[in-house]
């Protein structure tokens, strides 16, 4: 029985992540998938992408929505890798009507009618989510909690990681209006996404599983593998969605995170400061991992046949 009613904001298509979060979003049985929506760049061609695995997936019941493809404050050029789409979208999908209505009246629709129910996993740039709170603030309060894919804090000897996550970095205004929302927050950061990975052999087990849709998701991670030359990716946006599953996958700590939307060099970097009485924590931000409990648990999840539809 899904007891998790979930609202998932994506970039699908740049990362393969993105596809991976969904297809962990639909097949696991605790989650009620209220609604995708998209964001960032070409929010279309996004949109179309999610609206093809979800008629593959026998799930055309789950509304999408498209949101802001520009930064909040329209101040930076949007990242467009260019293959987004190849191999999934065809000409007929090109064809099909997009569905009407916009990503931030949804998010606030469906959170301002179900207080306290709502789960919110926002896995590409914090345009929508941003917009959301300036536009009804009581969603605040209403939404039972958010966890989102973003962020950085170089935990330990972590100096191979970059100074800013792409998220963050592609829309630091927005991300400094929802670090300092006062939202129940979980930040799942690249410290531990870049302790989980999918690898080829994994992918040809979802593969074999045979349907139009696993076949889809497979064929998706096999073009990114190739495009980035190597023989594994990060699990970065199936971790975030499994830590709203399951949160005892990461361990986190309170932290204070705030935004620098300025700086030459450091523009997009959260930096962290242990919360004080003046300055209280805004954000559980995960800083471990259980790499093999999650992979075991993701894998499981990706071999399950599509459930029925009633």
């Amino acid at each position: 029985m899904a007891d998790l009613r979930l609202i998932l904001d994506t970039d699908i298509g740049t990362d393969v992540d993105d596809a991976l979060a969904l297809a962990l979003a639909l097949l696991s049985p605790e989650v009620r998938l209220e609604a995708v929506t998209v964001v960032y760049g070409d929010v279309d061609l996004r949109a179309r992408m999610v609206l093809k695995l979800l008629r593959l997936a026998g799930r055309s019941d789950i509304p999408v929505a498209r949101g802001i493809g520009q930064p909040l404050l329209r101040n930076r050029p949007v990242y467009w890798a260019g293959h987004e789409g190849q191999g999934l979208l065809t000409g007929e999908d090109y064809d099909r009507p997009l569905p009407e209505g916009h990503a931030v009246d949804l998010i606030i629709e469906r959170v301002m009618a179900n207080p306290g129910e709502i789960t919110l996993v926002p896995i590409g740039p914090l345009t929508n989510i941003a917009a959301a709170i300036i536009r009804e603030p009581r969603i605040v309060s209403r939404l039972r909690r958010v966890v989102l894919m973003g962020g950085v804090l170089r935990t330990g000897p972590r100096f191979d990681l970059p100074l800013a996550e792409h998220n963050i970095r592609s829309d630091p205004e927005a991300a400094s209006v929802v670090f300092s929302a006062g939202l129940p927050l979980t930040m799942v950061g690249l410290d531990v996404t870049t302790q989980v990975r999918i690898t080829r052999s994994d992918c040809a087990r979802i593969n074999a599983v045979g349907t139009p849709f696993h076949q889809a998701i497979a064929d998706q991670v096999l073009r990114y593998l190739h495009l980035r030359r190597r023989d594994w990716t990060y699990l970065h946006d199936p971790l975030a969605l499994a830590t709203a599953i399951d949160p005892t996958f990461v361990a986190t700590r309170a932290l204070r995170i705030r935004v620098e939307t300025r700086g030459d060099l450091t523009t997009g970097m959260t930096l962290a400061e242990l919360p004080t009485d003046e300055a209280p924590a805004t954000a559980e931000a995960a800083i471990a991992v259980d790499s093999d409990r999650f992979h075991r648990f993701f894998l499981e999840r990706l071999l399950r046949p599509l459930p029925p539809r009633d």
